[in-house]
């Protein structure tokens, strides 16, 4: 799994409980200490440099992909690119209108309607949405999506829709 801009590991944490082998990706050294033994944490600027997740020359992939409350549009691609074929994209970040009840206020990092739907419009989705929410009142996207296995399984995919 890999929780990109994972800040001080709520994702990453949950995940690795769970059993899943975790890498984390995020700017800031200080925010990821105490992760250590978890995952495997990359320090690194995902807005400045090259795509920190490369293994002989291309990209790694990964099981599961999750993203919250970032946003870097030129990146875009490259999430996509780090999901391994049957893997699954959990993406949530702020929307337009969030402004207008708190931070992020800069429109640079505010989703435009629909906006997740078209960056991942390779992907099978398997739920999204684009609303208010409240407590603490924002703004949000969220897109949950699958890429499609690489051989087509004959039979149809089960993607549960509640898990007990």
């Amino acid at each position: 799994m890999l929780d990109l801009a994972c800040g001080s590991g709520r994702h990453l944490r949950w995940l690795a409980g769970a059993g899943f082998a975790v890498t984390g990706v995020d700017r800031s050294a200080e925010a990821v200490r105490g992760l250590d033994g978890l995952a495997t944490l990359v320090v690194a600027d995902l807005e400045a440099g090259p795509w920190p997740l490369m293994q002989g020359g291309q990209p790694q992939t990964f099981d599961g992909v999750v993203v919250t409350h970032y946003l870097w549009r030129p990146r875009l691609a490259q999430v996509a690119q780090s999901l391994a074929p049957g893997g699954v994209l959990i993406y949530e970040t702020f929307a337009i209108g969030q402004a207008s009840v708190g931070r992020p206020s800069n429109p640079d990092f505010l989703l435009q309607p629909g906006e997740l739907l078209r960056a991942f419009d390779g992907l099978r989705v398997v739920a999204y949405e684009d609303g208010f929410l409240q407590a603490p009142d924002r703004f949000v996207q969220r897109l949950c999506a699958v890429r499609p296995a690489a051989v087509p399984d004959p039979t149809p995919a089960r993607y549960p829709l509640w898990v007990e």
